[in-house]
Parts: structure tokens; sequence; C-alpha cells
């Protein structure tokens, strides 16, 4: 007990170390901030009575603040970790994604989101009874759920557990604190005040990426000695134009494995295409997704050079081969303590801005995964009384959030856990979005062919994410040249074995190509060869409904029945 007491009284020490006046200022400020907008919504317009207004907003939101939560529902404090580590030591090749996320965008906008836009769903999966039967309809949404649940513990834990290790924050008051507080919010104001809070939190995770950029330039003298230390250190290569799937970047996994991630989130995912129905026509919601593509492009680039900008600071002592941080995701809390703690407000902006990114995603979670539970679950299997169904929802997005907390809490004590919900959120991306593109795209799809296809193909791509060994990918290198102690030997060289089986050496670029050609292909072969009655045929009808599919071939179905509607009433004319 007095060891615990003794490592509790050093942490909140070093905390007082690191943090400030200013710094304490800024980070209440932010939880207050979004606890405060949450009331305003609640008691503010419709005080959600209804579940269009908890849900949907009302479908009268304006472009922008839908525009940028599309980019913050997905852009996690683990995202901002990882990929200006991934800058720093793999290099900027990763930015060649966001060429992937322009051509994947008018892709979404126009031969996707028309189809949900149009059936006004308040689940995505519910388009899948519509199209296939209730069976896909369960198997998907209760994948989505799970995909859910498991990473956002994650996204909770990973940032709370970082920032522990390199500024002392105590990692359970940070997971209190961000839990509660994103669970308080977004249970009281709905969808409008997730969206507004994402716009505030969305803010504060460019200045504290910006916040790093420009002290680093300063720093060094200028924003080009970032990109002249880069360019010495092999970080600004974009010349892998090759076709070896086991290379861990190159530009073919990044534009078509960015193309379908970027289509798996954006063109399908349920929590990105309700908020792409809180707006109040077709036209406005394609705009919202054009303008978050922008957005999205600017922070993860920026997120890019923040990384590079730690390279140049570091380029003669890394900190990980010195031993002064153990994982490559404590690289830019280690700078933020190690260089910027000089500045008053500066840790503070920047841990408000990792929270911050916490707070977006779990919040953007909590109110999708209610709309799937009422409309999914309870609604399917019980008869309620409209007037129940706000409240409910508020306490399905309540009892979600808690879960993420309980989840964050329990995350320490399954290592293996965490990897896997990373995994899963992977994996399963690709095999939903081919799901959803046979039902769009084809006619002669069915609910046996694509249940066992989804099936197969999320376990194809959960043994190729999960099975091993596998080897480790291979950094740039790095010196400790300059470093004030000798630690040269330290640094181990690195090593490429090529004896591990060669589908555990595949880039994770390419398992969500993997799994979506797998359901298309499979989907298919079985849909042909083994037959079944679709909805439409069940329910009598001659033909489906052209509601349900992409809208090129949705106009041929039209043209197709008009045209046949046309030569029966010719036919009966003439009889007559």
């Amino acid at each position: 007990m007095f060891v615990v007491l003794e490592n509790f009284i050093t942490k909140v020490n070093m905390a007082q170390t690191i943090f400030g006046v200013w710094d304490y200022i800024i980070m209440v400020a932010t939880m207050v901030s979004s606890i405060s907008i949450g009331l305003y919504f609640r008691f503010s317009g419709g005080k959600q009575k209804t579940n269009d207004e908890y849900l949907l907003a009302d479908r009268n939101m304006s472009i922008f603040p839908v525009a940028v939560s599309l980019m913050a529902s997905f852009m996690s404090a683990i995202t901002l970790l990882g990929l200006s580590a991934e800058n720093y030591y793999f290099g900027m090749q990763f930015a060649v994604i966001n060429f992937a996320y322009g051509i994947a965008t008018p892709i979404a906008s126009r031969l996707y989101l028309p189809v949900f836009f149009g059936l006004q769903k308040t689940s995505t999966y519910e388009y899948l009874e519509l199209r296939f039967g209730p069976q896909i309809r369960m198997i998907a949404s209760l994948t989505y759920t799970l995909q859910m649940i498991l990473y956002n513990g994650i996204v909770l834990y990973a940032p709370a557990i970082v920032l522990e290790s390199v500024t002392g924050l105590d990692r359970l008051i940070s997971i209190l604190v961000v839990g509660l507080a994103c669970t308080f919010y977004s249970t009281l104001g709905g969808m409008k005040a997730v969206l507004f809070t994402d716009l505030l939190q969305s803010l504060l995770m460019f200045g504290a990426v910006f916040s790093v950029v420009i002290f680093a330039s300063v720093q060094l003298g200028g924003l080009d000695q970032i990109f002249i230390k880069a360019q010495e250190g092999g970080r600004l290569d974009f010349t892998n134009f090759s076709i070896n799937p086991t290379e861990r970047h190159t530009w073919w996994s990044l534009i078509i494995g960015g193309c379908i991630t970027y289509l798996s989130l954006y063109a399908v995912n349920h929590t990105q295409v309700q908020r792409l129905l809180t707006v109040s026509t077709l036209e406005r919601s394609q705009q919202c997704l054009w303008w978050s593509w922008p957005v999205l492009s600017v922070l993860s680039i920026m997120t890019c050079i923040s990384g590079l900008s730690m390279y140049a600071v570091y380029k003669d002592c890394d900190p990980l081969a010195s031993k002064s941080i153990n994982a490559p995701d404590q690289l830019m809390p280690y700078y933020v303590v190690d260089v910027m703690k000089s500045v008053p407000g500066l840790a503070g902006l920047f841990v408000a801005g990792i929270f911050s990114a916490s707070l977006s995603t779990i919040s953007a979670s909590c109110n999708a995964l209610a709309a799937v539970t009422l409309s999914d679950y309870v609604s399917r299997w019980c008869r309620i009384n409209p007037s129940y169904l706000p409240w409910l929802t508020k306490l399905a997005a309540c009892g979600f959030g808690l879960v993420f907390l309980a989840l964050a809490f329990l995350a320490e004590h399954f290592g293996g856990v965490l990897q896997a919900s990373l995994t899963i959120f992977g994996a399963v991306g690709g095999p939903l979005f081919g799901l959803f593109t046979l039902g769009m795209f084809t006619t002669y799809a069915n609910e046996r062919g694509v249940s066992v296809a989804l099936i197969s193909g999320m376990a194809v791509t959960l043994w190729i994410s999960c099975g091993g060994p596998r080897p480790f990918p291979v950094k740039l290198p790095v010196s400790v040249e300059g470093c004030p102690m000798n630690v040269s030997s330290l640094v181990i060289p690195p090593s490429q074995p090529t004896d591990y089986f060669y589908m555990y050496r595949i880039s994770y670029m390419w398992t969500s190509p993997i799994g979506f050609v797998w359901v298309l292909v499979v989907g298919t072969v079985i849909s042909l060869l083994w037959k079944q009655q679709q909805p439409w045929q069940k329910a009598g009808l001659s033909h489906p409904n052209p509601a349900l599919f992409t809208p090129p071939l949705a106009n041929r179905l039209r043209a197709k029945y008009d045209k046949k509607s046309s030569v029966q009433c010719e036919l009966l004319n003439s009889k007559e």
C-alpha cells in the first residue's frame, strides 16, 4: 500500500513539474466547454423530444460542422500519435494515401451515399434487410457493434497510458476525466452536441499538431530546415512504386488500400453515414463529404510533417534508441515534455488536443451505437411506445460510454485484446464494404451467398492480420551519436528475415482490399450456384426496388421496368 501511495505521489509531483497553471486552465476549459455544449443542446431547440432530433439533429445541420465531424470521428489520438511516429521512423511515403482519399471521395458521394440518403433509415444495416434479409442484417450489425466497442476501449486507454509514461499524468484520472465527460455531453446533447464538440475538438487537434511544427521550425531556424534534415535522413523518398505486396508502403498499396479503407469508413460505415444524414438534401450531404476530404488531408499531412519536425530535432539522438522512451507512440508526448514545456500553456494545448481526438471518436461511437441498438435490436424484438424511444436511446448512449470506460480499465490486464481490437477494426472494414457493394451493384447476390462470403472473408482477413510469427517492419536508420551519454551499443542493426510464411509478410495496407475482393468473388459464385428467393420475390413483386441500388444501376432498372410496363400497356390496349 505504501509503495502504491509513494508511486502516486511521485507521478503527481512529476506532472506538477511539467504542467503549469496555464496548462491546467486549457485542459479544464476543454472539458468544461464540451460539457457546456451538451447542456446547451439538451435544453434548447426541441429539447431532444424525438429520436430524429437526438440521433440525426432534425436533419437540418449546416455543412461545415458535419464535414469537420466526419474527419474527427475516426482521427483518434492513436492516429495522431502513431502517424507522427510513422513518418519519423519510416519516412513520409505514407502521405501518398491522401491521393487515395481524393479518388475515393467522388465514388462514395456519387455511388453509395445516394442509396442511404434516399432510404432515410436510422441504421445503415436496415438497408441489408431490405436488400437481402434479416439474417445478414443481424450479422453485420453485431460485427459493427463488437468492432466499435473494442476499438473505443483502446481509443480511451492508449493515449492515457502513453501520456502517463512521459508526463506523469495518472492514467486512471485521464481515463475517468475523458470517459465521463464524453459520456455526459454526448448522452445529454445528442447528435448536435457531438457535431459541435467535434468542431471545437478538431481545432484543438490542429492546434496540437501545428504547435509541434511551429516550435520545431523556430528551434531549427526555419521551416525549410525540417525538410533539409529529413531529406538528409532519407525521410522524403516517394519513389517506391514496387508491386511487391510484402513491402510495407508503396504507391500501389497506399492508393488501392487507402481507397478501400476510406470507402469502408466513409461510404458504408454507420458512424459516418449517420452524420451524412443530418443535413436536409442529398446535394448538401455530398458537399459535406467533399469538404471533409481537404480537412482530413490537411490534418493528416501536418501530422506527417510533425513527425519530420521531431526527426529533424532528434536526428543525432533518437529517443527510442537511447531508451528515453519505450515505444514509438511516446515520441510526440516526449517531444512536448522535453522541448516545449518551457512555454506556458503549450503542454496543456498538446494534451488537450490528444484528449480531444479521443473525445471526438468516443462521442461519435456512443451516438452511432445507440442508433444501431434501438433500430437493429430493441425495435425488432419489442414494441415500444414512441414517446419512450428518446429516453431509451439516451440510456443506450450512456451505457456504451460506460462500457468503453470499463473496457479501458480492463485493457491493461489483456494485452492481446488491445492488438486484437485494432486488428478487428481494420480487418472487418474490407469485407463489410464488399457486402454493401454486392448489394448495391448487383441484382443476383442473395442472402446465402453474402452471408457465407462475409463470414469467410472476415476469417481470412483476421487470419492474415493476427497470424504469426511475422517479421518486424524495418525502420529507417537513426543515430545516437549526439546523445549526452554513449549509448551506441544500444542500437541494434535492423534485419529483414525472409523465412516467414508469405501471407504473414503481406503489408497491412492490403488487408482491406483482400477482404473486399474475397467477398465480391465468393458472394458472386455462391449466389449464382446456390439460388434463393430475393426479398422482393417473397413479397410477390416482379422486380426489386430501384432505390436499393447505386444510381447507374437504379436508372437502368427504372428504364427497363418502365419500358416493360409501357409494352404491357400497349398489348392490353391492342387486345381491347
